[in-house]
């Protein structure tokens, strides 16, 4: 990693890096030497390929930062990623004893894009971050099975860009951190008491080292394949690909995080010099609004629920011929349903931690 910062003024600066980044294989790289035996016999064998190389990423970001006022700035970065020597399947035309297909280091993709962030430090309590991205993933694959199919219909090894599955084209996100400081830099909700029988006035911090932290998420749908034909996506994948690959993209998705908590020091004798221990409480809600964002869809339909199989025409005798039709189309849809194709449901925490 190379990087550099060069300061304008007081007030501004520019900086940037250069990164290369290097990661062995993680799939379809272990072979055993008796699969090589069994070649003669097996029809189209597939094998992993032992000899693969690391996949390498390739960063260089550009940035300017700019002060708009004592607590506050604006930052904009430039960046551009490359990823070479990617893992795809790969077909052996002419080997001995027989043509296979296995996986090659043949893939590669760019990730270019825009990121503006605004910044606040903590100004009378609050913190305040918001980022907003503008993203373009290009490849020739967004996993080693991209070209499995392409391949094994008789097609040459060929390589052309479309986008990557993770190509969220516009991403946002806003934290908003508030939180309560201790003794005479708490400015919060005082309540007084006194205490029966004396003069002396107690003073309550309510929220005297009390947070509340609220995040939220924003970002449009990432692609997926259209397929012009309603098929059965439980059993089959005899989808016939409609426009290009990754050519449709999901719903936007919005997702809202809250976290409350409080410290409370802990001392462990009543002596001056005693050991402090801060102990953490919190309530953590994930997904506040519940909010049902769409990960997956059926190619055939766009929805998540329904791939068409069970209401379209041409596949009505075969459900029909089944051993019994009511209960195929009751477990048919069951299964449809994949609570994978959702970001998960709210989820509350309560816990603690203990730091000393």
């Amino acid at each position: 990693r190379i990087a550099f910062s060069f300061p304008i003024s007081d007030e501004a600066l520019f900086y940037a890096h250069y990164d290369i980044l290097t990661q062995r294989p993680t799939s379809n790289f272990l072979t055993l030497p008796t699969s090589y035996y069994y070649w003669p016999t097996e029809n189209n064998p597939t094998i992993n390929n032992p000899n693969l190389k690391p996949e390498k990423t390739i960063d260089y970001e550009l940035g300017f930062q700019q002060k708009i006022s004592n607590s506050s700035s604006i930052n904009v970065a430039a960046f551009y990623r490359e990823v070479r020597d990617k893992i795809q399947s790969y077909r052996y035309t002419g080997a001995y004893p027989k043509t296979y297909y296995s996986y090659n280091n043949i893939d590669f993709g760019t990730i270019k894009g825009l990121t503006l962030t605004y910044d606040l430090r903590r100004t009378n309590n609050a913190r305040v971050r918001a980022s907003y991205t503008l993203q373009f993933a290009e490849g020739t694959g967004s996993d080693s099975e991209t070209a499995a199919a392409f391949i094994r219909s008789g097609q040459p090894n060929l390589r052309t860009l479309n986008p990557l599955n993770i190509d969220q084209r516009h991403r946002l996100t806003l934290n908003l951190d508030y939180r309560f400081g201790e003794g005479k830099k708490y400015n919060g909700p005082v309540s007084t008491r006194q205490k029966k029988g004396s003069d002396e006035v107690k003073s309550i911090k309510w929220l005297e080292n009390t947070g509340f932290n609220l995040t939220l998420f924003g970002g449009s749908g990432t692609p997926y394949t259209r397929s012009s034909v309603i098929y059965p996506a439980l059993v089959s994948n005899s989808r016939i690909i409609q426009g290009s690959l990754n050519g449709s993209r999901l719903p936007w998705q919005f997702r809202m995080d809250l976290r409350v908590d409080r410290d409370f020091r802990l001392k462990w004798s009543k002596s001056e010099d005693s050991r402090v221990s801060n102990l953490n409480v919190y309530l953590q809600v994930l997904n506040l609004l519940d909010s049902r964002n769409i990960l997956g869809v059926y190619s055939a339909t766009g929805n998540a629920d329904d791939d068409g199989y069970l209401s379209a025409a041409e596949w009505q005798t075969q459900i029909e011929q089944q051993l019994n039709e009511e209960t195929y189309r009751l477990l048919y849809s069951i299964a449809l349903d994949s609570p994978y194709n959702y970001s998960s449901p709210r989820l509350i925490r309560f816990g603690f931690s203990l730091s000393f």
